[in-house]
């Protein structure tokens, strides 16, 4: 190759291996790739990683993420992002079990990658292994027991904006708040879900909203949220607006609210929040705060590759998909005015 772009070895290895001393011009150094493209060259990142105390290659750690289908937005984020910033990722997967974590860990700590990302479908408090050696770290939809950079959806403020769609549309009387389990088990709840309540009780609390009801249910799953509205109705307790806590939830609420002849929008309107697949293909499509997970992916890559990385928490906003599960109702109705 060197013979090729009339250059020496030494010029070529340098360029190659992106060593930082380098003295080669610019259009040499695309004269360099070019051939190298041209012969399907590929560096020795052991021998790269030597001369310039970087691999190109970022682990991540996965915690159920590669077997979820929601934890596949983190992984889309970050192979981007990676790819973007000319690094390759390398995925394993503990599955939840402490003593894979430590492997992994281990494993991509061996193979010399530039830094971890630890990814977790659920964002709870988690042990990570001491890495030691320096390699920055991460923390993607979970949260690390020491101080750590991470990366978290904005759920105060996506629970503020979804639930102020709502209210803002003059749903203040008759709202319904479904998920919510006050006796949820440490293990279950996280600090994610208490701040999405949060958002929720602060848009109310704006309004001088109080939910008529507040029903416990826990999972967030269609039998849960199906169940609860079913009993609500049966009750005689039939809401002109529902916050589900998840979309999950809510699709069970659309299936109680069918049986009984009760329309969405037209005589109950329906929020909730992650955005899943599903929330299209109902009829009619389902406004929902999205979980943001492509951006954070994303953004656990570009934090980690930054030189002056610190600890700190970085929350993504949370997007609101508006679609056809909400209903205005008409001014002359209204309890009162929207507070300005």
């Amino acid at each position: 190759m060197a013979q090729q772009v009339g250059l020496s070895k030494a010029a070529v290895s340098q360029v190659l291996n992106d060593h930082p001393a380098s003295r080669v011009s610019a259009d040499a150094a695309a004269r360099i790739r070019a051939a190298a493209g041209e012969l399907g060259y590929r560096p020795n990142l052991t021998a790269r990683s030597l001369t310039t105390r970087r691999s190109g290659v970022i682990g991540l750690v996965s915690e159920a993420i590669t077997t979820d289908r929601f934890g596949s937005g983190m992984i889309r984020g970050a192979l981007a992002e990676a790819k973007r910033q000319g690094h390759v990722l390398f995925i394993t997967e503990t599955e939840d079990q402490q003593d894979a974590m430590a492997a992994a860990f281990g494993v991509l700590i061996d193979h010399q990658v530039d830094g971890l990302v630890y990814a977790s479908i659920r964002p709870h408090p988690v042990d990570l292994p001491d890495v030691g050696g320096g390699i920055p770290t991460v923390m993607l939809n979970a949260v690390a027991t020491r101080p750590t950079a991470t990366v978290l959806a904005d759920e105060r403020a996506g629970g503020e904006e979804i639930v102020r769609l709502l209210l803002d549309a003059g749903h203040t009387d008759d709202v319904v708040l479904i998920g919510r389990d006050r006796s949820a088990t440490v293990e279950w709840s996280t600090a994610a879900i208490e701040r999405r309540l949060d958002g929720i009780t602060t848009a109310l609390d704006a309004h001088g909203v109080v939910p008529v009801a507040e029903v416990d249910c826990h999972p967030w799953d269609p039998d849960h949220g199906y169940a609860a509205m079913r009993d609500l109705l049966a009750a005689g307790r039939r809401p002109a607006a529902v916050i589900a806590l998840n979309d999950r939830l809510a699709f069970g609420v659309y299936r109680a609210l069918a049986e009984v002849g009760l329309s969405v929008p037209d005589q109950v309107s329906i929020v909730s929040f992650d955005d899943d697949d599903i929330a299209l293909y109902l009829e009619p499509t389902l406004t929902t705060a999205a979980l943001p997970y492509e951006a954070m992916g994303a953004l656990a890559v570009r934090l980690l590759l930054q030189p002056d990385l610190v600890p700190a928490e970085h929350l993504v906003p949370m997007p609101v998909r508006v679609r056809g599960s909400v209903s205005a109702v008409p001014a002359d109705i209204r309890s009162f005015d929207r507070p300005h």
